[in-house]
């Protein structure tokens, strides 16, 4: 299983309604995408079975700070990880700020 989770920091707040895409990143091929809820997190990207091998996620910041009349430097994120054991839970936290962002492979 995969999920993500958005905090603003620059808000100090979760990161609401953002896009994010979930790509083979071996062949670039759409696996999932959905907006992360109220709280800021995606749970879910709809895959059936996750298979060992190199994942994409892609987060549209952009149009989030742009709602918030903020402009950004960064207005894409793309994360590359790679899934050794598929039975094990993903879970990806990304920070944002209008200029900066960090991620980490949560729990």
């Amino acid at each position: 299983m995969i999920s993500t989770h958005i905090l603003d920091t620059h808000l100090g707040k979760p990161a609401a309604a953002v896009t994010v895409k979930l790509f083979n990143a071996e062949n670039h091929t759409l696996l999932g995408q959905g907006q992360t809820d109220a709280d800021g997190r995606l749970k879910d990207f709809g895959l059936t079975n996750c298979l060992a091998g190199e994942y994409q996620l892609e987060y549209e910041i952009a149009p989030y700070f742009a709602a918030k009349q903020l402009d950004t430097f960064f207005p894409k994120v793309c994360i590359q990880f790679h899934v050794n054991n598929p039975e094990e839970h993903f879970h990806v936290p990304l920070l944002i700020s209008p200029f900066a962002y960090s991620t980490y492979r949560g729990s």
